[in-house]
């Protein structure tokens, strides 16, 4: 049987095309089985539907708490059946009223290493520092097991040179072809040797 994987995007969506030329190619080893986004309109929403995916919104409402946001959105992600659920650039932080009720592990792409600018702007965060001798940024890809901020377990990592005459979109253009490569490579291992602590996650 086909693994399926839902994709979880808030943006221009271009990780999501990553992925979605990695399961044409066969690559991936999977189907990408739909795209949910929480913003109405965004790229990764036309992508999906220009490659004959099912695209979803699930738009918060005003004044929604997190957790009945997320019940909302695991009674959309769950019933798709879903081997994987990939956050890629999902800009929420998923509560237990998701993680525990979708049925399938999660795991988050983060433009950073491992314990390194958590939250939003990572990437232009790192390129600030070229001159205080940070040399190297990165990727990772890790498991969301909670509601923890870019900190669960890590699956894969890559790093990325940071050089002090990099401009931010000499920079940025690396790290977005990193992120592309770690994606599918992450949701592959993912899906074809599920770890013990996927594996946990998927039960809970």
């Amino acid at each position: 049987m086909t693994r399926r994987v839902v994709v979880l995007a808030s943006g221009a969506g271009s990780n999501l095309q990553a992925l979605i030329d990695a399961a044409r190619s066969g690559v991936l080893g999977a189907d990408i089985a739909a795209v949910v986004s929480n913003v109405p309109g965004c790229g990764a929403l036309a992508r999906a539907s220009a490659h004959g995916i099912p695209a979803e919104t699930v738009e918060p409402l005003a004044g929604e708490k997190r957790t009945d946001y997320d019940t909302r959105l695991s009674g959309v992600v769950g019933p798709l059946g879903p081997d994987l659920v990939v956050l890629a650039g999902w800009m929420r932080i998923l509560t237990g009223a998701f993680l525990d009720n979708v049925g399938a592990p999660v795991i988050n792409l983060h433009p950073a290493l491992p314990g390194q600018f958590p939250g939003v702007d990572a990437i232009g965060r790192a390129w600030a520092e070229r001159h205080d001798g940070r040399t190297e940024s990165g990727v990772m890809v890790h498991l969301v097991p909670d509601e923890g901020v870019d900190d669960g377990p890590v699956i894969a990592v890559c790093t990325v040179p940071l050089r002090p005459t990099d401009s931010l979109e000499e920079f940025t253009t690396r790290m977005h072809a990193a992120e592309h490569r770690l994606i599918v490579d992450a949701t592959a291992d993912a899906l074809r040797v599920p770890n013990e602590r996927t594996k946990e996650q998927s039960h809970r």
